[in-house]
C-alpha cells in the first residue's frame, strides 16, 4: 500500500481562465502545483501548492482561498495576487487529516474552474496527512457483531425462493436471466445474472449499484463482463424489478426516491437493512450456484455500490475480494468531531440517528473484512469524503491496497484521467482473477 501512495501522481492542474476585459484581454492559463507530487505528506509538512500562469504574464486582480481539515474545518483563509505570475499556497496539520483548499478567482474572471475541479468560479485542491494512520472518529458499537448476527439469523429463516428467468443477451457465447428472491419484511432482491454458455465453473462477481432513485439496469453491465468470463450478477438496492420501462420508475412515490431518510432513527428498520440484508442474500445465491469456481467471489462498486461492497465484505465469509471506488458511508458520525461525512447525509443534530448510523457505517464493518481489497478515494471528493474512506480503508483486516486519486472529486464529476488510478488498477485486478491467478498487492 505505500508503493501505491508514492506511485500516485498528481497531476499538475491546469486551469484556462478567461478574463473580463478589466482583468485582461485574454485567455491565462493558471497551474497549481503541489510541492509533493504525490499529494502525500507526513506530520507537520509544509503542505503547499505553487500557482503560476504559464504564460508568464501578470493576471491583474485578487484570488481568495480558504483551506479546510477533513473537508469540513476552516483552518486557514487568505488571498493571493499574480500581478508578478506566481503565488504560493501552503499549511500544514499537526495530525493524520485530509486538506482541501478552495480557490476563488477574482470578480469578474469568467471560466475558471469546471465541474470536475468544485464547479465554474472555484478550484479545489487536496492533499492528505499521513493518510494510513486516519482512524475512526468513534469507536464501533459494543454490541455490533450481536446486531448483524441477529439480522443474517432473521434473513435465513425467510427461503431465498429464487425465481430466475432467462431472456435473450444479444452476446453471443454469453446467457442472460434476471433474478427475484425473497428478503427480510415481505421485500425482494432484484436483479439481472449473466454467464458464460459454455460448461464449466466461474469466478463469480456480485455489482452493487450507486445511490439514486430506482432505474433499470442496462443488460451489458453484466453480459460485458460474463463473455470475459465472469459469473456476474447486479442487483438493485431498491424493492423494484431491474428491467422496466423507465415511466414505472418515474412514477413510483417520493419515498423511495428518498430512502436515505427512512427510519433513519431506527436500526431494525433503517432501509439500509433491507439493502445490506439483500447483498449479504446476493453472495449466497452465488455461492450457492454448481457453476461457482468457489475460490473467488468479487463485491465490486462505486459510491454506494462500494458502501454494500464494504459491507458485505465485512458480513459475509464467501467474499474473497472487494473492489470499490470512492466508497459511500464512511465515518457517519464524523461531522460531529470536526469531519465531514459526506452521502448518506445523516443528520448530526439528532442523537437518535446518531446512535442509529454506526450500524451501517462501511468504517465499523471495515475492521470485519479480510477479503482482499482495492479502495479508492477522491481527495476532493466532497460525496464521499476521502478522510472517511481512509479511515475504513485503515481498518481493513484482509490485504489491501489504496488507489488515491489525488485530483479527483466524486466519479460522475470527475474526467476518465482523474479517476485513472482506480480504473486502471481495478482492470488489472478483474483481469489477474478471472484468468485464475492471485492478485499481488501493491
Amino acid at each position: 500500500m505505500n508503493a501505491a501512495l508514492r506511485s500516485a501522481s498528481l497531476a499538475l492542474v491546469t486551469i484556462m481562465v478567461a478574463s473580463a476585459p478589466v482583468l485582461a484581454q485574454a485567455a491565462a492559463e493558471i497551474n497549481f502545483a503541489p510541492s509533493h507530487p504525490n499529494g502525500t505528506y507526513e506530520i507537520g509538512d509544509r503542505v503547499s501548492w505553487t500557482v503560476s500562469t504559464a504564460s508568464g504574464k501578470p493576471i491583474v486582480g485578487l484570488f481568495s482561498y480558504t483551506v479546510r481539515k477533513d473537508n469540513l474545518v476552516v483552518i486557514k483563509a487568505g488571498t493571493f495576487q499574480l500581478t508578478t505570475g506566481t503565488a504560493t499556497i501552503e499549511t500544514s496539520l499537526k495530525e493524520p487529516g485530509m486538506v482541501m483548499v478552495d480557490v476563488t478567482p477574482p470578480a469578474g474572471m469568467q471560466n475558471f474552474g469546471a465541474p470536475s475541479t468544485g464547479g465554474a468560479g472555484h478550484v479545489h485542491l487536496g492533499a492528505a496527512v499521513a493518510p494510513t494512520k486516519i482512524r475512526p472518529s468513534v469507536a464501533r458499537p459494543a454490541d455490533f457483531d450481536a446486531f448483524w448476527e441477529s439480522k443474517i439469523a432473521m434473513l435465513k429463516t425467510i427461503p431465498e425462493n429464487a425465481q430466475i428467468t432467462q431472456k435473450e443477451s444479444g452476446v453471443t457465447g454469453v446467457d442472460y436471466f434476471t433474478l427475484r428472491m425473497d428478503n427480510i419484511k415481505g421485500a425482494h432482491v432484484y436483479g439481472q445474472l449473466a454467464k458464460p454458455s459454455r460448461a464449466g465453473k466461474f469466478p463469480a462477481m456480485l455489482i452493487m449499484q450507486w445511490a439514486s432513485p430506482p432505474y433499470p439496469l442496462p443488460q451489458n453491465w453484466v453480459t460485458d463482463r460474463a463473455a470475459e468470463g465472469w459469473l456476474v450478477l447486479n442487483i438493485e438496492p431498491h424493492d423494484v424489478p431491474s428491467d422496466m420501462p423507465q415511466a414505472f420508475y418515474d412514477a413510483l412515490p417520493a419515498m423511495i426516491k428518498q430512502y436515505q431518510r427512512i427510519n433513519s432513527t431506527d436500526r431494525d428498520a433503517n432501509y439500509f437493512l433491507q439493502m445490506y440484508l439483500g447483498d449479504y442474500r446476493a453472495v449466497d445465491y452465488l455461492a450457492g450456484r454448481d457453476d461457482w469456481d468457489g475460490h473467488v467471489l468479487v463485491a465490486t462498486g462505486t459510491s454506494m455500490g462500494g458502501q454494500q461492497s464494504l459491507a458485505v465484505a465485512g458480513l459475509h465469509p464467501k467474499v474473497t475480494h472487494a473492489i470499490v471506488n470512492e466508497p459511500s458511508g464512511a465515518d457517519a458520525t464524523g461531522a460531529l468531531h470536526g469531519r465531514a461525512s459526506g452521502y448518506p447525509g445523516w443528520d448530526s443534530k439528532n442523537p437518535k440517528v446518531m446512535a442509529t448510523a454506526p450500524y451501517f457505517d462501511t468504517v465499523n464493518f471495515a475492521s470485519r473484512i479480510h477479503a482482499t481489497s482495492l479502495v479508492a478515494m477522491g481527495f476532493i471528493d466532497d460525496v464521499a469524503p476521502p478522510v472517511g474512506i481512509w479511515a475504513a480503508f485503515n481498518q481493513i483486516k484482509g490485504q489491501k491496497e489504496a488507489a488515491p486519486m489525488v485530483d479527483s472529486h466524486h466519479n460522475n464529476y470527475a474526467t476518465p484521467t482523474q479517476q485513472k488510478p482506480y480504473t486502471a488498477r481495478a482492470a488489472e485486478w478483474l483481469n489477474t482473477l478471472v484468468s485464475g491467478k492471485a492478485v499481488q498487492v501493491k
